[in-house]
């Protein structure tokens, strides 16, 4: 591949995250959903893993500590994420969903996976098998 190849390629991969992205954000603002997308993806994250360090759940979001820090900080203030002392390292906590906040991701989740959806609406089965398969040989490619 030449290198004028990979640059149009490499634009449409950052077009594309972009635009899923602010379409995401966009649903969210008119959904009144009362969290972001990023807000979003913590809770998610949580949801589905007990007990995680914010270093841990700062590498399943891809978000640096201080970002995070940030949303953490949002949530909380809103009901929806605690903090509790790590049993093992003093200087550290463990993030938790309160109750509240499970049952915000379980209202969400069926409007999330509809403004998903939207994004795979034209595509068929052997697409998404193809794309998921490109995108894991990329993401592997820079381990």
């Amino acid at each position: 591949m030449t290198q004028e190849q990979f640059s149009k390629y490499s634009f449409l991969l950052d077009r594309t995250a972009r635009r899923v992205k602010q379409y995401a954000q966009q649903k969210f603002k008119l959904g009144e959903f009362d969290i972001t997308v990023d807000q979003w993806l913590v809770m998610k994250n949580l949801s589905e893993n007990e007990l995680l360090s914010q270093a841990e759940l700062a590498q399943l979001v891809f978000k640096d500590q201080p970002t995070l820090t940030r949303i953490v900080d949002l949530l909380a203030k809103k009901g929806y994420v605690e903090r509790m002392p790590h049993p093992l390292d003093r200087r550290s906590f463990q993030l938790i969903l309160t109750d509240q906040g499970q049952r915000k991701v379980n209202e969400l989740k069926p409007q999330i996976a509809s403004i998903r959806e939207k994004a795979w609406e034209n595509l068929g089965k052997s697409d998404f098998e193809e794309f998921k398969r490109i995108l894991n040989t990329i993401y592997q490619n820079l381990e």
